[in-house]
């Protein structure tokens, strides 16, 4: 099924260019182990690795897939490091990453561009990745949730909104998308810088605007101290955000009661559906934890590139590339695991004959390289995350 090349070697096969049960296939991915969005990169490696152990209970063509990861640090110039590492030296022809949206911009304008490589990112969200289409990603454009956001706090009979949004290419592409989506007035709009000591100013500047409704497209620390300050001060408003507001670092360090009521729209599993369900059930019986969606996310880019590698006539990433698609399209037979679509390919099949559905949904990359997307809205109730409905992109 699989033809290796000559030049396998270093693009990152370990072992000779023959197929055999002692080589590896390996693939990179540029993650946040440190920095502001360590959180998100937690549930990816748990994510990840579930998804290792799911492609190598089965193998791809009697090898194992191993993905080498590095830090991010949740800062650009961390990520092109981190890509620089794993092209340039490991040779990888897939690189999975990364997570800020930001970040996988310039890993893909500094690093991919111009090369075979193959980039998907696991969690990046912000807009302005649809106008890479080389540049593919697992979780759905923030504009979805920007039109969902101005809809929600229109449905809750608000007309004025407070919007502050963390200064990169993820928080300003949402907060232009929820602007050009918002039928009501602005009565503030600005942005704010990440890890600040204190952002008492912008939350004493949203109040001052009168506006009930305040929205947040930030990250977990930055709204955590947002959140303590508009508790200290006394101030009251119906508050809104984003996906990357919501996380139990929020609720850990802000007190309960402080942001009761507030909704959140995020990415979002299919939580019904069997295969999701499935995942879930072993994320909790080995970490003791519900998964996020980024957890489903991150295993599902694996479980693609694990796809794509079987799939495509070489391990190299103009070959990963005619493919990589091709293996979540509608037209072919719906499977719900690595080890059915597996079988598909092992008997014959083409990447085309494979419609992986995925434990974050259907994927179905279109023309800009974006998923079909789900989103849910949270509500705090007594300081915890509650589901209150479901929006399909």
């Amino acid at each position: 099924m699989l033809k290796l090349t000559g030049g396998v070697g270093i693009a990152g096969l370990a072992g000779c260019s023959g197929s055999s049960s002692n080589e590896s296939y390996n693939i990179g991915m540029v993650d946040a182990q440190t920095g502001s969005l360590s959180a998100f990169g937690e549930r990816n490696q748990r994510g990840k690795d579930l998804a290792l152990s799911a492609v190598n209970d089965v193998g791809i063509d009697g090898s194992e897939l191993q993905v080498t990861v590095e830090d991010s640090g949740s800062e650009n110039q961390g990520g092109i490091s981190a890509a620089q590492k794993l092209v340039n030296q490991d040779g990888v022809p897939f690189l999975i990453g990364a997570v800020g949206s930001g970040v996988s911009l310039a890993i893909y304008e500094s690093v991919i561009q111009g090369t075979d490589v193959v980039q998907l990112s696991q969690n990046s969200t912000g807009l302005g990745l649809t106008e890479f289409p080389g540049l593919l990603r697992m979780s759905p454009t923030g504009r979805t949730q920007a039109v969902a956001l101005a809809d929600l706090i229109a449905e809750d009979g608000y007309d004025d909104v407070a919007l502050t949004y963390v200064n990169n290419n993820y928080g300003e592409s949402l907060a232009e998308a929820f602007v050009n989506s918002w039928d009501g007035s602005i009565a503030y709009n600005n942005s704010h810088d990440q890890e600040q000591q204190s952002y008492a100013s912008v939350i004493s500047e949203m109040n001052s605007s009168d506006a009930d409704a305040w929205l947040f497209i930030t990250y977990q620390a930055e709204f955590a101290s947002m959140v303590n300050e508009i508790y200290s001060s006394g101030y009251e408003a119906m508050l809104y955000g984003a996906d990357s507001v919501s996380g139990q670092n929020v609720l850990e360090n802000t007190p309960d009661g402080s942001m009761e009521g507030m909704k959140i729209v995020v990415p979002s599993a299919p939580v019904e559906e069997e295969n999701y369900q499935d995942f879930a059930s072993t994320f909790e019986s080995e970490y003791g934890q519900t998964p996020t969606s980024w957890a489903a996310y991150a295993y599902d880019c694996v479980i693609n590139a694990a796809l794509a590698i079987q799939a495509a006539d070489s391990f190299t990433g103009a070959a990963l590339g005619d493919v990589v698609r091709d293996v979540t399209r509608p037209e072919g037979e719906q499977v719900t695991s690595f080890e059915a679509a597996s079988e598909i390919l092992s008997d014959g099949g083409g990447p085309s004959d494979v419609d992986y559905q995925g434990v974050s949904g259907p994927i179905d990359f279109d023309e800009n390289g974006d998923p079909v997307g789900f989103l849910q809205v949270l509500e705090v109730q007594d300081h915890s995350y509650e589901g209150v409905g479901f929006i399909r992109s």
